[in-house]
């Protein structure tokens, strides 16, 4: 599956573009109305979309993945970003809050039982939200894991991922004074949550060029330049949950968590060259979650969008509706 062919652009296995059926803004609670919206068949297998960030929110690429007459498609805006209110609050804003966001919207649609498909952050959600309901989960499917772990945070905000761009690492870290750099996490939380908006912007630039740089196996380092109140709420809710620890109460949660899933079948497919989310978290869940697939995908990194995780996850969705059709 990891075999990208060369006569046919994995691209074109992406179904058309399709526009919702109806989309709401669903009072969820705290303050908070989130963005929720459905696609494809409203009679056909269920399935959840959670974006990644935290704070990246829902895009219409997401809807290509499954085919428009079998999936009954659930895409929404966590809290605090995309088209969700209060935007960039991170007020009542953690992984549990958003975990019962989605119960609240399963509820909501009436649907027993869905697939939680999701990549990146979005892949830590859906294991938190498996590991808490796992009796409403058919199947996961998780591209790029991310278990919110120190060590994964430490390859990323503390120098080995820098260890390959070493010069993106130099303009991450020389917009922090020497006296703080030992914990670039907290540095960056200071200047994002400052109360000055032009200093958070400035600040909130850096921390998502870091990221968004790294992200495609053929990226030469250059980036576009995102709108500013988008970057500042990427920037912020991602901060505050990396220096909560993604609100878990131990390190390694979701992998001790695991035996939850003993019942709930799941699919990973991970880029083999994903800086962000290195393969090792990948490879370290399906050895304790052993109803798991794990897909290495060869010359891939981290984003959605790289040729050869695109073909996989649509072959892989294709396949999980054969038998339930």
């Amino acid at each position: 599956m990891d075999k990208v062919s060369d006569q046919k652009s994995a691209f074109s296995y992406l179904y058309p573009q399709i526009v919702p059926n109806d989309h709401i803004m669903l009072a969820v609670g705290d303050g908070h109305e989130i963005y929720v919206e459905e696609c494809g068949n409203p009679e056909g297998i269920p399935v959840v979309v959670l974006h990644g960030g935290p704070g990246g929110g829902c895009s219409p690429y997401m809807r290509r993945f499954f085919n428009p007459q079998l999936y009954r498609i659930i895409l929404f805006d966590q809290r605090g970003c995309g088209r969700s209110k209060p935007f960039a609050s991170v007020e009542a804003n953690t992984t549990w809050h958003l975990v019962r966001d989605i119960e609240a919207i399963r509820t909501h649609f009436g649907i027993e039982r869905w697939m939680v498909f999701g990549g990146s952050w979005g892949a830590t959600l859906a294991l938190a939200y498996a590991q808490t309901h796992p009796n409403r989960a058919i199947h996961l499917i998780l591209r790029g894991v991310f278990l919110a772990t120190q060590d994964e945070l430490n390859w990323f905000y503390g120098g080995g991922a820098g260890r390959f761009w070493p010069e993106l690492w130099a303009n991450f870290v020389d917009a922090i004074p020497h006296t703080e750099r030992n914990d670039l996490i907290s540095a960056y939380h200071r200047r994002l949550f400052s109360g000055n908006r032009a200093e958070e912007i400035k600040f909130a630039r850096a921390w998502s060029v870091w990221e968004s740089a790294l992200a495609a196996i053929g990226s030469n380092g250059v980036t576009g330049d995102p709108p500013a109140d988008y970057t500042r709420a990427f920037a912020r809710l991602e901060n505050h949950y990396f220096k909560n620890n993604a609100f878990f109460e131990c390190d390694g949660q979701l992998l001790q968590g695991a035996t939850a899933l003993a019942e709930v079948s799941g699919t990973i497919v991970q880029g083999r060259f994903d800086m962000i989310c290195p393969p090792m978290s990948a490879f370290k869940l399906q050895k304790v979650w052993p109803r798991a697939k794990l897909h290495m995908i060869g010359q891939a990194g981290h984003a959605l969008s790289e040729p050869g995780i695109t073909r996989a996850l649509v072959q892989v969705m294709d396949g999980l509706a054969r038998p339930l059709r």
